[in-house]
């Protein structure tokens, strides 16, 4: 990403004092339009061959290795066709799923844009000086090793038990991939293209605005598809520790099924709560796609 504007800097004298010069546009002007991402039968192949051997080893835990490798019965890990039969069609049980994904979707959904808006000041900000990278860093790390179980009575007093501190946890724990990964983007860039933008004498809003966020774009969506399966894990560890209120998502779910030990439905809550972070992991390289992939060099291989 760096050849093209070194280019336009050793270019300088071409371009007019008038002119604004936005990164984004300068690479895909010098790379020319990208390459469509070519259909690869082993796309489906490979992971159709894993998902197999996958039930197929989940099957055999069912039938003996509970048995065999930790003397346990085989209930405790029900069979794939059990799971479907009283999990997802069973009426009732379907209902509850529908409602629990319903609630911990909106709790996750909210958790994660706080997390996205927070993390992007904090970065922005961060890059901004050094010394406010080094005032801000510890905490976020302290944030980030401390365990929830260790302040569930603080964020009980705060937050109380219910929707609030079920964000919170999630904001908690998604927070610190967007934070670091949108700083790399915003400090990385090649010190020629800044070259480029104090020789037009640009402002630190412009240089901003027009550099370091277009060029910090894969990066950030690195950031935001890392934090978007935390998210999840987040609002479901929330829910199992604060399950206050009429609201109650998969955590809650799959608590109350397991301590009935309806085995079967617990792994149809856990089926769907993997289901949840691979379709948002899934939605945000789409995203990724989208927003940078014409001329992210990454995102072009075949």
């Amino acid at each position: 990403m760096s050849a093209p504007m070194s280019d336009l800097v050793s270019a300088g004298a071409a371009v007019n004092p008038g002119d604004t010069i936005d990164a984004a546009t300068a690479i895909d002007t010098e790379r020319g339009p990208g390459r469509g991402r070519r259909f690869n039968a082993s796309d489906l192949v490979g992971p159709f061959i894993v998902f197999v051997a996958f039930l197929a080893f989940w099957e055999y835990m069912h039938r003996d290795g509970m048995r065999r490798f930790f003397d346990k019965p085989g209930f405790l890990v029900p069979s794939p066709v059990t799971v479907i039969d009283q999990g997802f069609l069973d009426g009732t049980v379907r209902g509850q799923l529908i409602d629990g994904l319903g609630w911990t979707l909106y709790a996750m959904v909210i958790g994660f844009a706080l997390s996205i808006v927070i993390g992007t000041i904090i970065a922005v900000l961060m890059a901004q000086a050094r010394w406010i990278e080094r005032s801000f860093y510890p905490y976020l790390v302290a944030l980030q090793a401390v365990p929830v179980l260790a302040i569930v009575p603080l964020i009980q007093s705060v937050f109380g038990g219910g929707l609030g501190s079920r964000i919170f946890v999630c904001v908690m724990i998604s927070i610190f991939p967007i934070v670091t990964n949108t700083l790399f983007g915003l400090t990385g860039i090649d010190a020629s293209h800044h070259d480029l933008f104090s020789l037009r004498h640009a402002s630190r809003m412009t240089r901003l605005r027009k550099l370091q966020f277009p060029a910090a774009m894969p990066s950030i969506f690195t950031g935001y598809r890392i934090s978007a399966g935390l998210a999840v894990i987040g609002v479901v560890v929330g829910e199992q520790f604060f399950r206050e209120g009429s609201k109650p998502g998969l955590g809650v779910l799959v608590e109350q099924f397991r301590q009935k030990a309806r085995f079967p439905q617990v792994y149809a809550g856990l089926i769907s709560i993997a289901v949840l972070g691979i379709v948002v992991f899934l939605l945000f390289g789409w995203l990724s796609r989208k927003v940078v992939g014409h001329w992210y060099e990454a995102t072009r291989r075949t």
